[in-house]
């Protein structure tokens, strides 16, 4: 029987149930998954003289067996010794646990042995027996418990037997050109099996490209079928903007009037709008929202702002309601959390579905069945990493297609907005305000302790406040309580003129709210914490962060912390105590004492991690590449990018001869990407 790209692995020789499950487990699920499953590295079988090899080295000897294959036993165990004798060099041979070989070799017999070299003792420790005629590359694929690389290697040999020559051109031949592509059969031939490294290197190479442009393909896809549905053409008042930009207490920052042009653009734009907004802790996104909502109600439409937690709704709501009453604007703003009263509740419902609210401000409770907008014309999210498809999905099911605005104070790298937020627009706010001081950080050790304690004292008596933060202990809740408290009782004693407040997660959130309202007013001067999200309150007063054990946080973590203080006048300090052991942990502090330059970290974080797990958690929405590597293949990356969009901008793209194979491609994959988010 013939086999197909389409058909299950089940169909080769030697793959049954359980093995079929191994690979499922691998996401090799068809004869073309297979195909496209790529060696992450390659074994040189390539035979070299001793004297050419390094020491601690994985190589090829080929020469002649010079003394007998001596097995020696140590119970289960057993070592096989020989001689192998290279050109007029012998090298000591060692086999372990591998007693079968004595029977296969013999003196006088030529032989190829691959291992590890030891050049002190002119030894191999050996791994295999390898072909004495080879002069090739071995490929290493990404195995699992249930099937081992070798089980793969020859599934892939078995398969590529078969079907050689009948790859379909994914990549148009435009770009194959253009980039010095291989064609797709000459890419699996030698990205499985290369005769030299360079072929191996051509073969990666346009494997890469192919899995960058295919899922830049699906991104822009995406965002064509989520414009599809049809924007909302605000016919905004742009003298009242106007008007509402004049009243504020400040001039907006040259980034701010930038983003402020694209938004109010795409709002007055007949297609959805769907952009990130990423800036800076303290750069200045709430009064760009702000004015993007106040257009919208302008336009006889009403907005949402959607917050993670209730404290951080509960600001953002004054903040709103304030801004408007100082510049004379006569606007409802609410606030829909879990926390009202049934009563309250009800009539806020009410009058959100009457049209009676303009603007509402929430957590993720305003997308809930019970809630019904009576024109919702844009929904703003904060500091959510991923607004995705199937929330926007949630208010199209109510008739509602409002443009989302989603902000983040986590400065994305290139890599993760061409990535993780590829189907978005983005707007970057890339400058502070106008007057803002940069907050100076230092790293001190445990033994230094007295130091930051000393700074804190004279921060204190000059009126500002200090942040204390410790870090989450994750084995033990009982030991978090503990090692905040004991914190907080040293702080108590060396500060007995000042009141220390305690917070932690056993605490209610009554006796929370209370005491992050009593560090907003003052009557708190130092708090105490393990957690971050409660302290991300604004308090201006507060001009120092110290952050004990800072090595056992992310770098974006320790960036979003620090960002708590220089939020006003006051010359701010954040003080890093820690004595971090990796070379990893000193890089990551040294990186936040270099640079105050969020972007700038988040690249250096990039760097230092990897793109697997970044901004301190599992990024969601983060794709996994086989191949390509989204940090160093970034160049790469950007080009798939541009030549997916520009592909989906011809309006016939898609009936192209050269385009068919892709077209059949992706029509058969999106709808398991659909929902990637």
């Amino acid at each position: 029987m013939s086999l197909a790209l389409e058909d299950p692995v089940s169909a080769l020789s030697g793959v049954g149930e359980k093995r079929q499950a191994a690979l499922r487990d691998l996401g090799i699920f068809t004869i073309e998954d297979l195909l496209t499953y790529y060696p992450f590295r390659y074994e040189d079988l390539g035979a070299r003289r001793p004297s050419e090899t390094l020491d601690g080295e994985k190589v090829t000897f080929k020469g002649i067996v010079s003394t007998p294959a001596v097995v020696r036993r140590f119970g289960k165990r057993s070592q096989t010794v020989l001689g192998l004798l290279i050109d007029r060099e012998n090298i000591r041979v060692t086999f372990f646990n591998q007693p079968w070989v004595a029977k296969n070799i013999e003196v006088g017999q030529e032989v190829a042995v691959y291992g590890t070299y030891n050049a002190a003792k002119a030894a191999l420790s050996a791994i295999k027996l390898v072909p004495a005629t080879t002069d090739a590359l071995d490929p290493i694929y990404p195995a699992s418990k249930g099937v081992k690389a070798k089980t793969i290697a020859d599934l892939v040999e078995q398969a590529w037997g078969q079907l050689r020559g009948q790859m379909p051109n994914l990549v148009p031949q435009h770009l194959r050109d253009k980039y010095r592509l291989l064609d797709k059969n000459q890419q699996i031939e030698w990205a499985h099996f290369p005769k030299d490294s360079a072929d191996a290197k051509a073969g990666r190479r346009s494997a890469a490209f192919e899995e960058f442009f295919i899922f830049q393909m699906r991104l822009q896809l995406i965002k064509q079928a989520d414009q599809s549905f049809g924007g909302q053409p605000l016919n905004y008042d742009k003298e009242a903007v106007a008007k509402l930009i004049n009243r504020l207490p400040y001039d907006l920052t040259a980034a701010q009037k930038r983003v402020v042009g694209e938004i109010l653009a795409d709002q007055h734009d007949a297609r959805h709008m769907n952009r990130l907004l990423q800036g800076d802790v303290g750069s200045g996104k709430t009064v760009v929202a702000a004015i993007a909502m106040y257009a919208t109600v302008t336009a006889g439409c009403q907005a949402a702002l959607m917050a993670p937690t209730e404290i951080l709704a509960q600001q953002h709501a004054k903040s709103l309601a304030k801004l408007f009453d100082q510049a004379g604007i006569d606007l409802r703003v609410e606030l829909l959390t879990s926390g009202l009263k049934a009563a309250q509740r009800r009539q806020i419902l009410t009058d959100l579905t009457n049209g009676e609210i303009d603007i509402v401000v929430g957590t993720h409770a305003l997308v809930q069945d019970d809630v019904y907008f009576h024109h919702l014309g844009l929904a703003v999210i904060d500091e959510q990493h991923r607004f995705g498809v199937k929330q926007r999905s949630k208010l199209r099911e109510g008739g509602m297609n409002p443009d989302i605005l989603a902000m983040t104070a986590t400065p994305i790298p290139r890599t993760l907005s061409i990535t993780a937020y590829g189907e978005m627009e983005v707007s970057v706010i890339d400058e502070l305000p106008a007057g803002r001081k940069q907050i100076i950080t230092s790293q001190l050790s445990q033994r230094q302790f007295d130091q930051a304690l000393a700074l804190m004292k004279e921060e204190l008596a000059k009126g500002a406040q200090a942040y204390v933060v410790t870090p989450l202990i994750e084995e033990s809740e009982t030991l978090d309580v503990r090692n905040v408290t004991e914190v907080y009782q040293t702080l108590q004693a060396a500060l007995p003129d000042y009141t220390v407040g305690l917070l932690h997660g056993r605490l209610k959130k009554d006796d929370k709210d209370t005491l992050m309202q009593g560090f907003k007013d003052n009557q708190v001067q130092v708090l105490v914490a393990t957690t971050v999200v409660e302290v991300g309150v604004d308090v201006p007063n507060a001009s120092i962060m110290l952050i004990l054990d800072a090595d056992r946080f992310g770098l974006a973590q320790l960036h979003q912390l620090r960002g708590r203080v220089g939020r006003g006048d006051r010359q701010s300090y954040t003080v890093l105590v820690a004595d971090p052991k990796t070379d990893y942990g000193k890089e990551r502090l040294k990186a936040l004492v270099d640079t105050t330059d969020g972007f700038e970290l988040a690249q250096r974080d990039l760097e230092l991690r990897g793109a697997g797990d970044i901004l301190g958690t599992k990024q969601s929405g983060m794709p996994e590449f086989q191949v390509g590597d989204p940090v160093k293949d970034l160049t790469m990356l950007t080009i798939a990018q541009q030549e997916a969009l520009s592909l989906v901008r011809e309006s016939d793209w898609d009936n192209q001869v050269e385009n068919q194979p892709l077209v059949t491609y992706l029509s058969k994959t999106m709808a398991q990407f659909r929902h990637f988010d």
